[in-house]
């Protein structure tokens, strides 16, 4: 029977306070691993999600940077190295949230945020905690990326434009690391359901519904356990994977 053992790993989650971030936390805790807890703003949440983690007899931190500065991400890198070790997983989900809108109303700056959150949050924690890896031989980087950018559908130019900068980031990255037995992936979530659709009553979306052919919006649940399947073993020859987590919605071709 196959089965998801991160014991003994240590994992680093960028946004794990934010809708899908927390039940990946919780996720790969489930799986074993300790985990390194990073955070915004939200300090009461990352605590509570750090007691939760501890209680299932793991460590856990909690760590505060601006995942968009690369100074902030390093001494987050500094930090996490001291308290818990040097991590063996690193799950880059945090991303600026902004209104979206048409091309021509969109705000410059909202582009500038989301390259940021996207590309160079993700190139910052590469930077940070790869070098690590290299000396042990072992790592697993997954990056967060979204259906949209394969979509490319009207109004969410800013998001769509950075997610696609991202996966050219990753596909060039995992050919540079593979060599060190680290491999560096993609999970593209659909529009998923998450506890604010729960609290919300808002699970069902006709409109977008009827475009998925698995005929539903996928839940934060299954997008957390693609990324406990990626940081495992069971995953040890796949590298450079975009791989869309979206009820078929989104179908990469060859």
């Amino acid at each position: 029977m196959l089965k998801i053992d991160l014991t003994g790993r240590l994992a680093v989650i960028t946004g794990a306070t934010g809708q899908l971030g927390r039940v990946m936390t919780e996720i790969l805790s489930d799986c074993g691993a300790d985990i390194a807890i990073h955070y915004n703003s939200n300090s009461a949440k990352a605590e509570e999600l750090v007691r939760s983690v501890q209680a299932k007899g793991r460590r856990a931190c909690a760590f505060q940077a601006d995942i968009t500065d690369m100074d902030s991400v390093f001494n987050m890198q500094k930090q996490i190295s001291e308290t818990l070790g040097d991590p063996d997983i690193i799950v880059c989900n945090a991303v600026i949230q902004y209104a979206w809108k048409p091309v021509l109303s969109q705000d410059i700056p909202d582009y500038y945020s989301q390259f940021e959150s996207c590309v160079m949050h993700n190139v910052y924690m590469a930077k940070a905690f790869v070098p690590a890896m290299t000396e042990k031989n072992y790592g697993r980087f997954i990056a967060i990326n979204t259906e949209c950018s394969a979509m490319a559908e009207a109004n969410c130019s800013a998001y769509t434009s950075a997610k696609r900068g991202l996966d050219g980031f990753v596909r060039c990255f995992a050919k540079e690391v593979g060599q060190y037995n680290i491999t560096v992936n993609q999970v593209a979530p659909g529009w998923t359901i998450s506890y604010t659709d729960r609290d919300n009553h808002t699970e069902k979306q006709e409109a977008y519904d009827s475009t998925v052919p698995l005929g539903r919006r996928g839940t934060d649940l299954e997008i957390a356990q693609m990324v406990a399947f990626l940081a495992s073993d069971l995953a040890s020859f796949t590298t450079g994977a975009y791989i869309p987590v979206s009820g078929g919605r989104v179908m990469p071709a060859i």
